[in-house]
């Protein structure tokens, strides 16, 4: 779709007068809110959902996003750094593990240890004072590969899960694009190679999650969650799953002059909507289109694609919030941490 010319001169015009405003600016505002949050152990914790009060996942999602903000706009605290990647250190276990350390519940352990990964490389700190070749070794034994018993024509061969105790076949447990996305990136910032038999074993779930209209969809393995359903006999291509593909791709090391990447960049310029997750329109899943906001938001700034987005309003203590609750984006930690990629 052609993208509204009032919608992208409106943002443009905000993003100029943030720029204007300098430190008094969405972003600097919504940095601040989130190093409030920091509690005194150095986690970051949930207040809205119980499963997140660990802060195993949360705290190197907030991190990462903090990382991203400039300087200009707002000086690193590397003593509010150096306490979260404590925090970190301290909830890893023995395997390399992040997210694995609450007793009552596992807290998306892949997910956790990848972006402990991307936030420990990205702050300086992947020095043998905090070595991530434990984590490295750990996210590499939890991929769906011969290792672990799976086969080139399983579903999920080459991706990654939720993590936890390792799935064999014929159980596959969750599994989706976005896990294997965070960990590919993880492994890219360690240092691992594009021709590292784990990257280009993740190609073929890549290349598995693409449909022929260049978009693509969450999960081969988990039919329910695909988020835009099914249609024709496939499943049904959606703005964050695509987003998520071209990211994974890139860090997988495909440029973007591969066919596979200009499709789904395709993709995405046709389809992009500045307030929603796009793939959703005029379906029984619409509401999913604003259930996702925040994350397409900032995805799709991830990407580069110089595609426009609009925000909803920020609180005055900085944060963000989404009023729709399907993916726990009224939790201002998550979609403050969103957002920040967005303004960023």
């Amino acid at each position: 779709m052609q993208i509204n010319r009032r919608t992208f001169l409106l943002t443009a015009a905000a993003a100029a007068a943030c720029s204007r405003r300098g430190n008094s600016g969405p972003l600097q505002k919504a940095a601040q809110f989130l190093w409030a949050q920091q509690a005194e152990d150095g986690g970051f914790h949930s207040s809205t959902y119980g499963l997140l009060r660990s802060g195993q996942s949360l705290t190197p999602f907030v991190i990462d996003a903090l990382l991203t903000v400039p300087a200009s706009s707002m000086p690193v605290d590397q003593a509010a750094v150096d306490r979260a990647l404590a925090f970190i250190n301290k909830n890893t276990n023995a395997d390399g593990a992040l997210g694995r350390m609450d007793e009552t519940a596992e807290d998306y352990p892949n997910y956790a240890t990848s972006l402990a990964v991307a936030a420990i490389v990205k702050a300086g700190r992947a020095g043998p004072e905090r070595e991530i070749s434990p984590m490295v070794a750990h996210l590499r034994a939890q991929q769906f590969t011969e290792t672990n018993g799976w086969k080139r024509e399983d579903s999920p061969y080459g991706a990654w899960g939720m993590g936890g105790p390792i799935q064999r076949p014929p159980d596959a447990g969750h599994v989706d694009l976005s896990m294997t996305r965070c960990v590919l990136e993880a492994l890219r910032l360690a240092g691992v190679v594009p021709s590292d038999p784990a990257i280009t074993k993740a190609l073929v779930y890549l290349e598995r999650s693409q449909n022929s209209d260049g978009g693509f969809y969450f999960s081969t393995v988990n039919p329910e969650i695909n988020k835009a359903g099914e249609a024709n006999g496939s499943f049904v291509s959606y703005g964050t799953a695509t987003a998520d593909g071209l990211l994974a791709l890139r860090a997988a090391g495909i440029p973007d002059h591969d066919s596979r990447t200009v499709k789904a960049i395709a993709w995405l310029r046709d389809h992009h909507q500045p307030e929603r997750a796009p793939g959703f329109d005029g379906t029984a899943r619409e509401s999913w289109g604003s259930g996702l906001r925040f994350y397409y938001a900032g995805v799709i700034s991830r990407t580069a694609l110089g595609l426009p987005v609009t925000l909803p309003a920020q609180a005055a203590d900085g944060s963000f919030r989404n009023e729709n609750k399907m993916v726990k984006e009224d939790d201002p930690l998550i979609a403050t941490a969103f957002a920040i990629h967005a303004l960023a």
